[in-house]
């Protein structure tokens, strides 16, 4: 099991995203996502979240909430996921190393290439709801199923 955070660093009407070109072996490769990574020992998901940010993108986080958590479920692995909005920070968007950083309007999004569930929990952050809990099923690359808050949605 992996513990994980997602961010979505909020400016006006875009999101800041990572196309993630630069890592021969990534899972995410060619795709765009928020920001984020895998929990360290002893380090909790806002710990992890503020440290990702800083080192994927030279922002530090000032404002943030916890929006949901996913679970992945993919060829019999699981991968708990901590989202985040950030609206405030501090600094410069700087490089990085997995890949290209954009700000992205957020009705553009759905075009680009992206995990068919990042759809979903996109949606859920547009109409800045309640916090949820999302479970992607993947086989592959493939969606097969999904549920929010226990319900089947696909």
């Amino acid at each position: 099991m992996k513990l994980t955070t997602l961010c979505y660093l909020e400016k006006g009407n875009q999101y800041l995203m990572l196309h993630r070109t630069k890592k021969e072996q990534d899972v995410n490769r060619d795709k765009w996502i928020g920001v984020g990574g895998h929990l360290e020992a002893e380090e909790s998901p806002e710990d992890c979240m503020k440290r990702e940010i800083f080192e994927e993108t030279g922002l530090t986080p000032t404002a943030w909430r916890l929006r949901g958590v996913i679970t992945f479920l993919c060829d019999g692995l699981c991968e708990y996921m901590f989202l985040y909005t950030v609206t405030d920070w501090t600094g410069e968007v700087g490089e990085c190393d997995e890949g290209d950083l954009a700000w992205i309007e957020k009705k553009k999004l759905y075009e680009l290439p992206m995990w068919e569930g990042d759809h979903i929990f996109l949606r859920l952050l547009e109409e800045n709801g309640p916090f949820f809990s999302l479970k992607l099923t993947y086989c592959g690359e493939t969606l097969t199923d999904a549920e929010l808050n226990g319900e089947v949605i696909r």
